[in-house]
């Protein structure tokens, strides 16, 4: 496994973006607006896509439903011929939320498989003439869940593990004239956790909070490395876990499920309905 880890000055990672041509979807969100001002200072030319539009930003913003295959292709094509061209397509934009694998799929799965995985895919493959034009790179913002994951958030981590081998597809098509680089955020401050929250399902105490300054100097060394990574951590843990996973998932899992027992005996999750089926077999397991 190739998995980089963020290390060096964040001057480094900027080094060699200047002038060049970049996309990034969701743009709005914590990490697109970080992306957004830190390629901009380095001299990039920026154009981000989001549900909700801001042309007058800075970076600008052109408004799309990535979820809608019609309406994709032609805000890709947009931005593309805003840039004069396109050099590198940051695929960012997610959704997440709670979603027991033990219960059936919903409303809340859809939207993540959805955002998650097929806007990145259709968003690629209509910015893919204008990458293999310019020999440029496209980077998938995924999450360590896509390799080590987590109860009582199934789509998250099917979407995002998806997302990965959407992206190994991709690279044995067009990484001779593309660069494919998958970068693997853990968990940031971000309103993307807030229907998780809300549920009674934080991921408080299971998964380590990483500032998002880190996650951005991550994706932007991917980005102007000589050769584009195949992998990327954003911090020393993640690199660790990452290999842990891959290597010993089966250590990976007995460590996943000690965590959460220990948080089931605390009494963290008695008040989330949807852990209701987790917490019943716990109490029952330890009379």
């Amino acid at each position: 496994m190739s998995a980089a880890g963020p290390q060096g000055s964040g001057t480094e990672a900027v080094r060699g973006l200047a002038g060049r041509r970049v996309l990034v979807t969701g743009a709005r969100g914590t990490f697109g607006q970080h992306l957004g001002a830190a390629l901009t200072a380095a001299g990039a030319h920026v154009v981000g896509l989001d549900l909700h539009a801001d042309p007058g930003a800075t970076p600008p913003v052109l408004g799309v439903d990535l979820t809608d295959p019609a309406a994709t292709p032609p805000a890709v094509a947009a931005a593309v011929e805003r840039l004069g061209g396109l050099d590198l397509l940051i695929n960012n934009a997610g959704v997440g939320g709670p979603a027991p694998a033990e219960l059936p799929p919903d409303e809340v799965v859809r939207r993540q498989i959805e955002v998650n995985l097929l806007a990145a895919w259709r968003t690629t493959a209509a910015a893919m003439p204008a990458l293999e034009a310019a020999r440029g790179r496209v980077i998938f913002v995924a999450s360590r869940m896509a390799v080590l994951p987590l109860p009582l958030a199934a789509a998250y981590g099917v979407s995002k593990r998806a997302l990965v081998a959407y992206a190994d597809a991709l690279r044995h098509e067009v990484g001779t004239h593309v660069g494919v680089s998958v970068v693997y955020p853990s968990m940031v401050a971000s309103p993307i956790h807030d229907s998780t929250v809300a549920a009674g399902l934080s991921l408080s105490g299971v998964s380590r909070p990483e500032p998002v300054e880190g996650v951005v100097t991550a994706i932007l060394r991917a980005a102007t490395a000589r050769r584009a990574p195949r992998d990327v951590a954003t911090t020393r843990r993640g690199r660790i876990e990452m290999a842990l996973a891959r290597h010993a998932p089966a250590l990976a899992d007995r460590m996943v499920r000690r965590t959460v027992a220990s948080r089931l005996a605390a009494g963290d999750l008695d008040g989330a309905a949807l852990a209701e089926g987790m917490v019943r077999r716990h109490r029952k397991d330890r009379r």
